[in-house]
């Protein structure tokens, strides 16, 4: 037997055929909002022929200035009028030709640099003569052994690293500090020990964007390390990019500052209303900066011998590596 409705209750039919109407109320969206968030705004699609022309512009850029990021490409599409300024409009189109440009191997996968994903483990071997190989490759002379001062390059970026990475580690023979926005407490200090140990004056330079939270890194970089060095040897601090003058003589791409971003109202006063990326500066204009600023400080003969020596220490463990091979 059917329990009796509490009074003034509906019935449970009528109930569930005014949900079912309501729902139905609610699922057909007005012409002036879009089903699942979807944008109303009509986009003109490129041709077949400006999409051609687009990427051959992509590609000279990617070969000219080779490594560089995603983003360094956007800047340097809309410096080259390529694409507008705007993130939807502008970055994404770049970022989407850039994924069929690698995928049709018109730009090799390693020009486009990805700095930022990491597989953590170790690297396993078949046995000693394949890691002798290995070996070989990573065998490096310390080029600033013997020289009368320390050099090191801080950038604010991850995904950056892989830019300067060739003049910093390769060429130079330098650590390539990143900073990922504001260093940890714990990196800062093991660097100051580091430092402090050397003992040696330490010229330590850093790139980071002009706004608000780049130069207080810059700012917080430098003066947490004097504090932990604690007078132990002397610190240089320079702050290579992006520099006010660097956007005037560039004329690089701004964006509007974030006054979100409690340092904003003093970084206003200062420098005005607009802020620079790092990434909007050529990546070969970026190696030459932090090439130029290392080179002060470098006996380029004495590294130039140290090379030498180098290439033949390593030639001597690829050596070791047949003898093995044959003992084997």
């Amino acid at each position: 037997m059917k329990a009796p409705n509490e009074k003034g209750a509906e019935p449970a039919s009528s109930r569930a055929q005014k949900v079912r109407t309501n729902a139905k109320s609610t699922v057909h969206p007005s012409k002036s909002t879009p089903a699942y968030g979807s944008s109303t705004i009509k986009r003109t699609r490129r041709t077949k022929n400006e999409l051609g022309c687009l990427d051959g512009a992509i590609v000279r850029i990617v070969q000219d200035q080779r490594p560089m990021t995603v983003r360094q490409c956007f800047y340097q599409g809309t410096v080259h009028g390529l694409v507008p300024k705007d993130e939807a409009k502008g970055y994404r189109v770049i970022q989407r030709r850039l994924v069929a440009l690698r995928e049709s191997e018109r730009i090799p996968y390693g020009w486009v640099t990805d700095n930022i994903r990491w597989v953590h483990g170790y690297t396993r071997y078949g046995g000693v003569a394949e890691f002798a190989r290995d070996v070989r490759g990573l065998y490096r002379r310390n080029y600033w052994r013997d020289a009368p001062v320390r050099a090191e390059v801080w950038i604010e970026k991850d995904a950056l690293a892989s830019v300067i990475a060739p003049v910093v580690i390769e060429e130079w023979g330098l650590s390539l500090h990143v900073a990922r926005g504001f260093s940890s407490i714990t990196y800062l200090h093991e660097t100051a020990e580091d430092l402090a140990r050397d003992g040696r004056p330490a010229y330590i330079y850093t790139l980071t964007d002009l706004d608000p939270s780049g130069l207080g890194i810059a700012h917080d970089i430098e003066l947490k390390l004097r504090a932990m060095v604690n007078g132990r040897t002397r610190i240089h601090v320079e702050r290579l990019a992006v520099t006010p003058e660097q956007v005037r003589l560039w004329k690089l791409p701004t964006r509007p500052t974030k006054h979100s971003d409690t340092r904003a109202a003093k970084f206003v006063k200062q420098y005005g209303n607009e802020s620079v990326e790092l990434d909007a500066i050529e990546p070969n204009a970026l190696r030459k900066i932090v090439g130029d600023a290392i080179a002060r400080h470098a006996d380029t003969d004495a590294i130039a011998r140290m090379k030498v020596v180098e290439a033949a220490e390593r030639e001597s463990i690829a050596n070791w590596q047949k003898a093995m091979g044959q003992a084997a």
